[in-house]
């Protein structure tokens, strides 16, 4: 069960409207490393999850991600502004005037819908958190690519208050892997002497990197 409160999880304010911006805002909407894809992703994996504190970090986590949807729907809905008028806009921005009637969409910043395709979702919880690591460092490398493309000092609040939840989940996520880090496939693989041992295939290697190997041996770090 779900409940909405009509209160956004951070407030979110614009100093003025910014309908081209709004459109690369759009990407943490509807895009590969967005919000709706960290909620559907974190929820779909928490079902097969035997763990009940590490299922509830999962849900807790996606269900936090569905109010940083909010929060940057907001934002683009008020960057976008308030006339719809094709005319006076740059390619980028058309769809929101002549298809979404400026309202925010689950589309990406090149204007292509949010695909199912984006979850990642493999029933190995060492697999599906390690992904999930991933994808908080994907969104935080976004978000400050964002960061660096707009001055609004009240946008670059609301980013700055979402890249440092991103850091909390991937802290959250690399904790609960430390957890179960030998179970599942960690288990399963990675167990015999293959899998300990590095060939160095790139020729001439730097004799001083601790990467190198000859013959096969395992490498220093291992």
């Amino acid at each position: 069960m779900f409940k909405h409160e009509k209160v956004l999880f951070h407030p979110v304010e614009i100093e003025k409207p910014n309908p081209q911006y709004a459109a690369l805002l759009q990407e943490q909407l509807g895009g590969g490393n967005g919000e709706l894809k960290a909620a559907m992703q974190y929820m779909s994996q928490s079902f097969r999850i035997k763990d009940p504190e590490i299922k509830d970090l999962f849900m807790d986590i996606a269900a936090e991600e569905l109010s940083h949807l909010e929060m940057i729907s907001q934002t683009i809905n008020l960057l976008n502004g308030h006339d719809v008028d094709a005319a006076k806009v740059p390619c980028g921005e058309i769809q929101s005037h002549v298809i979404l009637g400026l309202n925010p969409g689950l589309i990406n910043a090149s204007g292509y819908s949010w695909t199912a395709d984006y979850v990642t979702v493999t029933g190995d919880l060492c697999a599906d958190l390690l992904s999930n690591i991933a994808s908080e460092q994907r969104a935080k490398v976004v978000y400050e690519y964002l960061y660096r493309q707009i001055e609004d000092k009240k946008v670059r609040e609301t980013i700055d208050f979402l890249l440092n939840r991103e850091e909390a989940h991937n802290a959250m996520f690399r904790e609960a892997f430390n957890k179960v880090q030998n179970t599942g496939s960690n288990r399963d693989f990675g167990t015999t002497k293959a899998a300990k041992m590095y060939f160095s295939l790139s020729e001439p290697s730097p004799e001083d990197s601790p990467l190198s190997n000859v013959e096969g041996k395992k490498p220093s770090f291992v």
